[in-house]
């Protein structure tokens, strides 16, 4: 079962309860998806990763801005996405990951970065957000 067909399952029964903000949240998701699929771009994990983020950004941007309500609402929102995610890398395990493919790549600077990130991003597979994942690296790589 895809995430999008599990995400429909989900509206149906939320439906079915009566829960009208959880349905619209969830259509909000299936929107995503379907867009992404209809782009041709078809990586679930990646769209939802996106949504996620443009959530928590906006969560952020609104209560600097002194909208605590709608800034909680974002944040629910980032939340019910986060469900339908892979579960995330532990840090011990992002951390062996990034020795991995500091190791296969040959890097040892800095500067190598680019080239570390290509090879780690698809062993990740969106288990960790890309800021993360750098970070990592730049540790690794002592920059």
């Amino acid at each position: 079962m895809t995430i999008l067909e599990q995400v429909q399952d989900d509206v149906k029964a939320a439906m079915k309860a009566g829960e009208k903000d959880r349905v619209g949240q969830l259509r909000m998701v299936v929107n995503a998806l379907q867009m992404d699929e209809k782009e041709g771009k078809g990586d679930e994990v990646a769209a939802l990763q996106r949504e996620r983020k443009q959530r928590l950004d906006a969560a952020e941007a609104l209560r600097e801005g002194g909208r605590a309500e709608a800034a909680d609402a974002e944040e629910a929102e980032a939340k019910l996405i986060e469900g339908y995610l892979p579960e995330q890398l532990s840090d011990e395990e992002l951390s062996g990951l990034v020795a991995s493919a500091v190791e296969e790549s040959g890097a040892s600077e800095p500067k190598d970065m680019g080239g570390v990130m290509k090879v780690l991003m698809p062993k990740v597979g969106g288990r960790a957000d890309g800021k993360r994942v750098s970070q990592a690296v730049r540790e690794k790589l002592g920059s």
